[in-house]
């Protein structure tokens, strides 16, 4: 059977994170949305998403294919049913589309499909940008046995300090001197070629993914995800960096989420807490105001390539777009919009040229090129987020 991930309803409550990637390329807990089905369904996925990210990520259709909505997560029940799935079926959660069969070409008619009502209590869905972080826990303990089921653990060095080692594992290659890694509150995966440096602290659930790295004396909270090729230092807790992107010295960052070639500066921070401990709001994308998470706690959300200069100061409930370049002391405002440049004294446009100048050095230096497809989605965000800034 021929699978495609697509989009569904929530992909503009996704954004920033979904102007420069599908929703099946969301990561949170160990593996992308995208990689969890596959490991499931043991076959490659293809996606249908919006028009301008369709170059780099296009849809494969066979005959017969089956649709899944990627802003749910597959448990081993709508996996189940999934793999059963035959012609004129359709998956259900309310009136949200789960997963539907389809024929090449043919137009997609509910009222003719025998809809499966989904009555499980397993449902696990991101919806909004903050169940990246606030849902991670989950997330990272079912990528965990899925990953290591019926796997040996590379052994934990002698001088490693481990608690609760049968809820730590850890891949080919991995360096981890010197540090405490303490399992009780959850699972530990440390991945291939991945290192932990000398005197870090590790609370779980935690997953450091391949090639990335823990710095010297690094206090991580759970439940925290370092995503391939990330750089993490200070204090970081409940929080997702995706791949590429680095929070490599002191500071603290705190229930966020940040997208793919972030930079955090030195001694940057933000808060997750209000002052009078009221419920986060958050900038949302769909109906653009600020919306109520229902969070106690809520930090900052960072879409893809954007940075911040050392000591930069962000409030609870922060979300920057893609391409910003933030400095400057005082606190910028709470919602700053894609292709922007400044901080707490103003903005003005971050134009293309100079962000791809950026982006292409920070690549480069990971041995990854910006390519043509990757410049043509960066311009596409820039003319679609004209509407949020000034000048």
């Amino acid at each position: 059977m021929n699978y495609i991930l697509f989009d569904g309803t929530v992909r503009n409550q996704l954004l920033p994170f979904t102007y420069t990637r599908p929703v099946a390329d969301i990561r949170v807990g160990i593996l992308t949305i995208r990689e969890k089905w596959e490991h499931h369904l043991e076959t490659t996925t293809s996606t249908v998403t919006e028009d301008y990210l369709s170059d780099k990520w296009s849809i494969v259709e066979f005959e017969e294919n089956v649709m899944i909505n990627a802003s749910y997560l597959p448990t081993r029940n709508l996996v189940t049913i999934i793999k059963g799935m035959t012609a004129g079926q359709a998956i259900f959660d309310g009136e949200e589309a789960i997963a539907f069969y389809v024929k090449e070409d043919e137009e997609v008619d509910f009222n003719t499909y025998e809809i499966i009502e989904y009555t499980f209590d397993d449902i696990f869905r991101i919806e909004h940008t903050w169940d990246i972080f606030s849902k991670n826990g989950r997330a990272i303990e079912e990528d965990f046995a899925l990953l290591t089921q019926e796997r040996t653990s590379e052994p934990i060095p002698e001088t490693t300090v481990a608690f609760y080692p049968e809820r730590i594992f850890i891949e080919e290659g991995a360096k981890l001197p010197l540090c405490s890694l303490n399992a009780e509150a959850g699972s530990i995966y440390i991945g291939k070629d991945a290192e932990i440096m000398e005197g870090a602290m590790i609370r779980g659930p935690f997953a450091l993914c391949e090639h990335a790295t823990v710095k010297m004396s690094a206090k991580i909270y759970g439940p925290t995800t370092i995503g391939p090729h990330c750089k993490a230092g200070g204090e970081i807790n409940n929080s997702v960096l995706m791949a590429y992107s680095s929070k490599g010295h002191d500071g603290f960052l705190g229930n966020s989420v940040l997208g793919e070639w972030c930079n955090i500066g030195a001694d940057s921070n933000n808060s997750n807490l209000k002052n009078n401990y009221a419920s986060v709001k958050l900038w949302d994308y769909e109906s653009g105001r600020f919306k109520d998470t229902g969070l106690q706690f809520c930090g900052l959300m960072m879409g893809d390539h954007s940075k911040c200069g050392i000591n930069t100061m962000f409030n609870t409930g922060t979300v920057i777009g893609v391409a910003t370049n933030i400095f400057g002391s005082g606190f910028p405002r709470n919602f700053v919009p894609s292709f922007s440049w400044g901080g707490a004294s103003g903005f003005v446009p971050h134009q293309t040229k100079k962000a791809f100048e950026t982006a292409r050095i920070a690549m480069a230096r990971r041995d990854i090129e910006l390519t043509e497809q990757d410049e043509a989605i960066l311009n596409h965000v820039f003319e679609e987020t004209k509407q949020y800034r000034k000048g």
